[in-house]
């Protein structure tokens, strides 16, 4: 039986050499589970390729959450390249952490990429498929910790899921929390982002039932120890259940409202 990176190969020979479209192509790449963007390879519009990158483009269908880009650390063409062929072989790409030169290459190159400079992601969905099922809150502390909270918001925005954004209802100004709670109440799942101490996240662990998800930020003065404090303080919650993510992941805070909320659905 032939290994995925030999088909893979012989798949992007045949595009190469004219014996297949690029319509094709894709089709094939996909059923074999893997994408192979290997160094100097032409796989479109003779564009060569000079970098490597292997796409996992079932992992949606096997895990429940498709690949996603990380950026930071890569350039803005390596971003560019993987987003386009995401988009190509799924329907769907997402970037995250990405260089404001990343983000502006993206939107001149991926037109059909949807772009958020205040979070640093972009994302590109070619069917919005909207799930009623699962509706998540996501509160932030304090305006400083928007950035955090938008980037879980904007993953959910990409998986389909409803989300209510409640911003700047942090403990220092409890009762701003207490007049907004009807708007969280009744949500499937509620995602926290908060820096200093991290109290938010067991103060809401206290007024709903639903999964909790704390995110602890950087944002804090010098013994705040750019998170850890908060995610210490998280780690110790006095509500019991709540999940903690690490500090600043927006992105993975969503990722596991995703896997909660499809559970939830099944």
């Amino acid at each position: 039986m032939e290994t995925v990176d030999l088909k893979t190969r012989r798949i992007l020979e045949d595009y190469k050499s004219g014996l297949i479209t690029a319509a094709e192509a894709a089709r094939r790449l996909t059923e074999t589970g893997q994408s192979q963007l290997p160094a100097d390879q032409v796989v479109k519009d003779s564009e060569v390729l000079t970098k490597d990158a292997v796409l996992d483009t079932s992992r949606e269908a096997r895990a429940g959450f498709p690949e996603a880009i990380y950026g930071a650390s890569k350039t803005p063409q390596q971003v560019c390249e993987i987003f386009n062929r995401l988009y190509e072989t799924t329907g769907k790409a997402l970037a995250t952490r990405c260089s404001e030169a990343t983000l502006k290459l993206l939107a001149e190159k991926c037109p059909q990429a949807n772009i958020n400079f205040s979070c640093s992601a972009a994302w590109a969905v070619s069917e919005v498929v909207m799930r009623p099922w699962g509706r998540v809150a996501i509160l932030a502390a304090g305006t400083s910790d928007i950035p955090v909270a938008e980037e879980a918001a904007i993953t959910l925005d990409f998986m389909g899921f409803g989300v209510d954004r409640i911003f700047d209802v942090g403990v220092a100004g409890i009762h701003r929390l207490m007049n907004r709670i009807e708007q969280f109440r009744h949500a499937d799942a509620v995602i926290v982002a908060a820096g200093m101490e991290g109290a938010l996240p067991s103060v809401v662990g206290g007024l709903v039932a639903c999964p909790v998800i704390a995110v602890p930020t950087s944002v804090g003065y010098g013994a705040s120890f750019n998170g850890l404090a908060a995610l210490l303080g998280m780690l110790n919650s006095c509500s019991a259940g709540i999940t903690v993510v690490n500090i600043d992941n927006g992105f993975g805070a969503a990722a596991a409202a995703v896997r909660i909320l499809k559970g939830k659905k099944q």
